[in-house]
């Protein structure tokens, strides 16, 4: 990870708001999406373990795992290390199903309404150039989480930012060609400090956008606002994962807010990866404060011990947010999914009646609440 660390100056702005109207009870069942979230970061620790006897490899870090089941990540060079070590294991589509129906009931189990879920075929070595039956195993476990009532699920493929643009072309050409109804938007991710290549990566995601499939882009997380920039300008990005960097640019922020860019923002990931050690200086709520739409995720909650809803209770403890800054949040994240249009104005309709009943405006519905299943996916 870079060595500067964001929010370490200035005035604490833990004092934001007002005080608590809310609990975790309601917050649970604020309706909300989950938009930043990789698909290798929800593999399950038996299932690595599994895995390894299979293989007769040992597990890395099992001496090391906190309460949560999670490994000892401290920095990326850890995370990248795991990553390549566990994905590398699952070489069975029945393992592929299960992580997928896992992804989906974490999620759900913090209210979790929608998910996006990010995967990069780089780090799954037994699936190299097998992507249609690797999204086919992912889309039967998620399908088979849907029809158990768990949160629905749509799939980004993601290009390393290591690999070729003719290999970032060949991915987006089988997306078009395929069609396949979870996978609903191209994203990019990888190492930013080497050099973002967005401009490598341009003409992937300028193709991508000619058939109607949705776009985002990690940047501004080990890379500057410049990356935030390049990922908006130069690869369309309709959201950015992470972007917490983009606070360095006053100009960037104002872009972001008037653009209507969302910024899909993991406090949790963040703190363990050394960007804002310090919570209360995080700077998604000058992010937020300055008009930008913040949302919160987990990003790799299995490997991080964390859930969504204890990224929400957490953040809005840290800054004193009422419910009407919890709902504004919930409904960024709802808008900035990639949901079928349908499905978002369900869910947009179904978090007012929600927020309109907790104010008194008037009572939701009888049976209303999170809507978990429903609409169909697609760009």
């Amino acid at each position: 990870m870079a060595s500067f660390s964001l929010g370490t100056g200035g005035d604490s702005v833990a004092e934001v708001g007002a005080a608590a109207d809310w609990d975790a009870d309601w917050v649970k069942a604020l309706p909300k999406a989950e938009v930043h979230c990789h698909m290798e970061g929800c593999i399950e620790r038996d299932l690595v373990r599994r895995a390894a006897r299979r293989h007769h490899v040992a597990v890395p870090f099992d001496e090391g795992e906190d309460a949560t089941g999670a490994p000892p990540i401290s920095s990326l060079a850890d995370l990248l290390s795991y990553l390549d070590f566990s994905c590398a294991l699952i070489d069975q589509a029945d393992e592929l199903a299960s992580i997928a129906y896992a992804a989906a009931r974490h999620a759900t189990a913090s209210g979790a309404c929608y998910i996006d879920v990010i995967i990069t075929p780089l780090h799954w070595q037994a699936w190299r150039g097998r992507v249609a039956a690797m999204v086919d195993a992912i889309d039967g476990g998620f399908r088979e989480a849907e029809q158990d009532g768990l949160a629905p699920a749509g799939l980004c493929l993601s290009i390393n930012r290591g690999e070729s643009a003719g290999r970032a072309r060949e991915m987006v050409e089988w997306m078009v060609q395929a069609r396949h109804p979870r996978v609903v938007a191209l994203s990019i991710d990888g190492n930013e400090q080497a050099g973002s290549h967005n401009d490598r990566f341009a003409p992937a995601f300028a193709l991508a956008r000619s058939h109607g499939l949705h776009r985002c882009a990690h940047a501004g997380e080990s890379s500057g606002p410049g990356g935030v920039r390049e990922a908006v300008e130069l690869l369309g990005a309709e959201r950015i994962d992470h972007g917490i960097r983009a606070i360095e640019d006053p100009v960037l922020v104002r872009d972001l807010a008037a653009r209507r860019v969302a910024l899909d923002i993991c406090p949790t990931s963040n703190r363990i990866l050394g960007l804002t050690p310090d919570p209360s200086r995080h700077p998604l709520e000058r992010l937020r404060a300055a008009g930008v739409g913040v949302s919160l995720n987990t990003d790799d909650p299995l490997i991080y011990g964390c859930e969504l809803l204890g990224e929400y209770v957490e953040t809005a403890e840290t800054f004193s947010w009422d419910k009407g800054v919890l709902g504004s949040i919930a409904r960024t994240s709802i808008e900035s999914c990639f949901a079928e249009e349908g499905h978002r104005e369900e869910l947009v309709r179904a978090l007012e009646r929600y927020l309109g009943a907790s104010s008194g405006e008037g009572p939701a519905a009888a049976g209303e609440g999170p809507v978990a299943a429903g609409g169909t996916l697609g760009s």
